[in-house]
């Protein structure tokens, strides 16, 4: 017996589609970042992006539980003495609701240069359209 180690042309992408509409955040997210790591894969290899393409609709329409709209906060920092911005999450889903799922779903992948290729898989979209219709993506249900 020896163990299967994929390399990188060995990996065969999917494209799926996930409406986001009444899901909760993190449970969504981390189907997301498994599916974009290969976990689900019989062929994952941890030094090796597997993983699927996943495309994200409806991000606007997503659910948080209990009163996390007021309470969980977002925060960034300008690099500057005293820079440092926070902003709800109901705030965060009235201008950028696409980010919301890209940030949770960053929280879960390596927080290395692997990770930072796994991410630029996520398409994530506030609306129900999206262009990447020439993928033949399939309908994904969580």
């Amino acid at each position: 017996m020896k163990t299967f180690v994929a390399k990188p042309n060995d990996a065969t992408r999917e494209w799926f589609v996930i409406d986001a509409t009444d899901l909760v955040l993190g449970r969504m997210a981390t189907q997301i970042a498994m599916r974009l790591r290969g976990k689900h894969k019989p062929t994952f290899t941890p030094h090796v992006d597997t993983g699927d393409f996943i495309i994200v609709v409806n991000a606007d329409k997503v659910k948080l539980t209990g009163r996390k709209w007021d309470q969980k906060k977002y925060y960034r920092h300008s690099g500057y003495p005293g820079g440092i911005t926070e902003i709800s999450a109901d705030k965060a889903r009235g201008s950028h609701p696409e980010r919301l799922i890209f940030s949770a779903v960053r929280g879960m992948l390596p927080k290395n240069t692997l990770g930072r290729q796994m991410l630029k898989k996520l398409k994530v979209y506030a609306g129900p359209e999206h262009p990447h219709q020439a993928q033949t993506p399939q309908s994904l249900s969580l």
